[in-house]
Parts: structure tokens; sequence; C-alpha cells
């Protein structure tokens, strides 16, 4: 893909590690300034110093970090052309609907469906200025749920849905909306995930990451920087006609 991003102004959220650092370096490779946000202060500077970017610190779910979040990228950079919304929650782990743990059912929208909603909110009064892109990190899941996953599925559902009403929306004002929906994805939340699910199941780690791997045509699991590709069509002009849509990303699961 050509340098078609210099000069342009990027916010990361959830910059500071798996898909998020991987989309960090990405923009930044076709010359794009990126503004890596994240909770964890010491994880976002080491991206933002591999990317020669700005780390600031914030959590998406609460809205004076956002409002934050956005002023420190004007004042920096005095624009804004692309919006990644990245971070996310894992959804508590593995529970069926009859002993759903709410304050995880609660964590899980706050960030995934909130943080995506508040970013978007914040970010459109920058955006509508030259025009520009929002990618919302969504997930299979959103599609097709996985049994005893429910927070994490439904959330993920609502951002899809949350990507079409939005994209409707702001199309008059230049702004571009979509979703990429990885597959697994190796990334430490994903081995997270797997050694939770062996802590209740017996077993080993890669035991368990190979059975999930073995579930894709191709057999193994999406490298992050595959879903930064992925990204990093949807932020450019080369998906200039796609809004209000999906990418599935899976190694063929779905």
């Amino acid at each position: 893909m050509s340098a078609s991003l210099d000069g342009k102004v990027a916010v990361v959220t959830g910059g500071g590690t798996g898909i998020g650092a991987a989309a960090a370096v990405s923009l930044a490779k076709e010359g794009c300034r990126v503004v890596v946000s994240g909770r964890r202060v010491d994880v976002i500077e080491k991206v933002a110093k591999d990317v020669s970017g700005l780390a600031v610190a914030a959590d998406v779910a609460n809205e004076d970090d956002v409002v934050g979040l956005f002023k420190a990228c004007d004042d920096a950079h005095g624009r804004l052309d692309i919006l990644i919304n990245n971070a996310g929650f894992g959804g508590g782990g593995v529970m069926g609907a009859a002993d759903i743990d709410m304050e995880a059912w609660d964590r899980t929208f706050a960030v995934n469906v909130r943080g995506v909603m508040l970013c978007t909110k914040h970010a459109i009064p920058l955006l509508k200025r030259h025009g520009g892109t929002i990618v919302n990190v969504a997930s299979i899941a959103g599609i097709k749920p996985n049994m005893r996953q429910i927070p994490y599925g439904a959330s993920k559902a609502a951002v899809i849905s949350l990507t079409r009403s939005v994209a409707d929306e702001v199309g008059v004002l230049g702004i571009r909306v979509n979703a990429i929906c990885p597959g697994a994805v190796d990334t430490p939340l994903f081995r997270g995930n797997a050694a939770e699910r062996v802590a209740r199941t017996g077993g080993k780690v890669e035991d368990d990451v190979e059975r999930i791997a073995a579930l894709s045509s191709l057999g193994r699991l999406t490298t992050c920087e595959e879903v930064a590709s992925g990204i990093l069509f949807l932020a450019t002009e080369a998906s200039g006609s796609m809004t209000g849509t999906r990418l599935v990303m899976d190694a063929g699961k779905v």
C-alpha cells in the first residue's frame, strides 16, 4: 500500500498491545501521525515512542478521559482524520445465561460499546473538518457468538449495529464508518482467555490454542499484523466507497 496517509492524523484506542499496537505501527509506516491511547501509561508510551507518536492515557468508558484524549489530539495536531476504536474488554470469561456476572456484563458494555460510542461522539467534530474514517474493531463473535461467552458476543454485535447507524448519519459529513471483525487473533487477551478455560477444564494453554486454531479453514490463528492490514485498508481511500459495512478476517472460521 502506498504512503497515502502523509499528513494524516489517527487516534488508536487500546493502542498499547495486540491489534492496537500493530495498527499504530502500520498507520505510522504509511506516513500517519498517530495518537496512541490506553489505560496503561508504560505500554502506550513504548508504542508511541516506536512510531514517533503521542501517548495519551485514557479510559474510553470515562467521558472526561475521552474529551481529554481528543483535546490532546487537537492541541498537538490541529486535526483528526482516522479513529481506530480498538479498546476492548474480553467479557469476563466463560459464563452461561443462568450464571451471568452482571458486573462483568456492565464492564464489557462500558468498554466495548459505551467506549466506542463516546470516542465516536467526540471524534466527529474533528473528523468533519476535513472528512475522515472510523474503523471499529468488532469480532466474528458479533456475527456468530460463542456459547457461554454472552457479554462479549452481545457487545460486539452492538458495535456492528452501531457502525451501520453512525455511517448512515455521518456520510454527508464526508466521514466513513466501518467495522472489522477478526476471528481468533494471537493476542495477550486471547491467550489469557485460553488460560482461563484450561484453569476450569484442565490441560495446557498451547493445546487449547491449537484446538481453537483448528476450527478455521486455514487451521491457524490470525495475526495482529494481518488485522492491522485490514484496518489500514479501511482507513485509506483504497476502501473509498465502503461505509457501514464489516470486513471479516478470521482465517475462514465463520
